[in-house]
C-alpha cells in the first residue's frame, strides 16, 4: 500500500522553528522527486520546496528562501522540511508529494502548521 505520512506540524510563535517529516512506504521513494506543498486558509495549494531524487538539486519558493531547508534520507525513505524564523503567513496545511511521472504521483494527508502569538 502506497503511503506518505507527514508529521511535525503544530502551533508555534512567530520566529520559532518546526521540522516536518514525511515517511514513504509501499513504493521505491528514492527514485521520486519529493516536494512539500502548502495550502493556506482560503488559498490555493502552492509549492514550498522540492528536492531531486538524488538529493543534489533543491528549489524553493521565494518567500521561504533562507528560512526553510528541504532534505531527504533515501535509506529511510524520508524527506524533511526544516522551517526556521516562521511567520504568520507560513500558516497552512503542509503536504508531502512524491512524483515519478503522471502515473506515479502520491500525496500525504497533510499536517497543520499554525504560526501565531
Amino acid at each position: 500500500q502506497v503511503q506518505l505520512v507527514e508529521s511535525g506540524g503544530g502551533l508555534v510563535q512567530p520566529g520559532g522553528s518546526l521540522r516536518l517529516s514525511c515517511v514513504a512506504s509501499g513504493f521505491n521513494a528514492k527514485m521520486y522527486v519529493m516536494t512539500w506543498y502548502r495550502q493556506p486558509p482560503g488559498k490555493a495549494r502552492e509549492l514550498v520546496a522540492r528536492i531531486a531524487a538524488t538529493g543534489g538539486t533543491t528549489e524553493y519558493t521565494d518567500s521561504v528562501k533562507g528560512r526553510f531547508t528541504i532534505s531527504r534520507d533515501n535509506a529511510k525513505a524520508t524527506v524533511s522540511l526544516q522551517m526556521n524564523n516562521l511567520k504568520p503567513e507560513d500558516t497552512a496545511v503542509y503536504y508531502c508529494n512524491a512524483r515519478l511521472n503522471a502515473w506515479n504521483d502520491h500525496w500525504g494527508q497533510g499536517t497543520q502548521v499554525t504560526v501565531s502569538a
